[in-house]
């Protein structure tokens, strides 16, 4: 049953199961501790570290809406000393492979990133791009396949730790820009961070959320991940962290299917603190009914029609 779970994401990083946590919704893995669930994880994703300790955004920072979660967190975190000394240690503690979620401003504070990181124990980097909540919502990295390029290039010299360029939705060269990331040096790429989205109390006369606009994740943006996930399959050929509305492990199946190699499990968290460990247990029975594995599931639905093709940036 291990070996139908186990998930080859790349040479080196041999995951025991394809369900990682996504950046925002652990810490660095400690608050799933206490349920057990950072244990049971192929690999931890961290919240976001930057350079310097950044407070977020004003609040009020989430509202719940009927379908899914707006958050604007603002990347509040202590900043990369703090990390190292008091959350790291930690993390690697729990016995997943952790991968560390990198932000900056700027290219340098990027590269400044990963070299603090470089013989930190992390198993690799999630070189998170395209957070909407910074920045004005402008996404510069994540939007423009040249600066894309130019900070991945820029990082793949600062570090040999394997990059998981995590990027934006909310812009019509999804594809491009993940083109760019493989160019620059990316060894992989996670899809989707979340949408933009806005709730209104409309007796008040003003946004739920403090800065506005927010980032849109849970059920309903599942069709948005698994289109792009499937879109950018099709033109590279490095491994996909698949994350956006995964409730179930026919969810986490459909991702395989579309192209993704594992994926990433984020508001669900926030419903049920257990869903991870359920998620698994239901993937376990699945793949031994259909006789199948992780591995083989991974981009089986475009196989065959690329049978004789290579994967190509056109």
């Amino acid at each position: 049953m291990k070996d139908r779970l186990r998930t080859h994401l790349l040479p080196g990083l041999v995951l025991e199961n394809p369900l990682l946590s996504a950046s925002g919704c652990f810490g660095a893995g400690l608050e799933g501790a206490s349920t057990g669930e950072s244990g049971i994880l192929g690999a931890i994703v961290t919240k976001t570290v930057t350079l310097r300790p950044r407070a977020g955004n004003p609040p009020p920072r989430i509202f719940e809406t009927s379908g899914g979660l707006l958050n604007s967190i603002g990347l509040a975190n202590p900043g990369i000393e703090s990390f190292l000394e008091r959350d790291l240690p930690g993390a690697l503690a729990l016995g997943p492979p952790v991968i560390v979620n990198i932000g900056g401003e700027t290219s340098g504070e990027y590269a400044a990133l990963a070299e603090r990181l470089q013989d930190s124990g992390a198993a690799a980097l999630e070189v998170n791009l395209s957070c909407p909540n910074v920045q004005g919502g402008s996404l510069p990295f994540s939007t423009d396949p040249d600066a894309c390029r130019r900070v991945v290039s820029e990082l793949r010299r600062a570090t040999d730790l394997p990059l998981f360029v995590k990027l934006s939705p909310n812009t019509h060269a999804v594809v491009e820009v993940a083109c760019a990331a493989v160019e620059g040096g990316a060894d992989g790429l996670t899809l989707i961070n979340t949408l933009l989205g806005m709730a209104v109390d409309w007796r008040r006369r003003r946004p739920r959320i403090g800065m506005g606009v927010a980032g849109y994740s849970g059920p309903p943006v599942k069709p948005v991940a698994l289109r792009i996930v499937h879109q950018v399959r099709r033109a590279v050929g490095v491994p996909i962290l698949g994350v956006g509305g995964i409730q179930s492990a026919e969810d986490v199946c459909e991702f395989l299917v579309a192209g993704a190699s594992a994926v990433q499990i984020g508001t669900a968290w926030f419903t049920d603190p257990r869903a991870g460990s359920w998620i698994l247990s239901r993937l376990e029975r699945l793949l031994a009914e259909e006789d199948t594995s992780v591995d083989d599931l991974v981009d089986s639905m475009g196989k065959e029609r690329r049978s004789g093709r290579g994967h190509g940036c056109a």
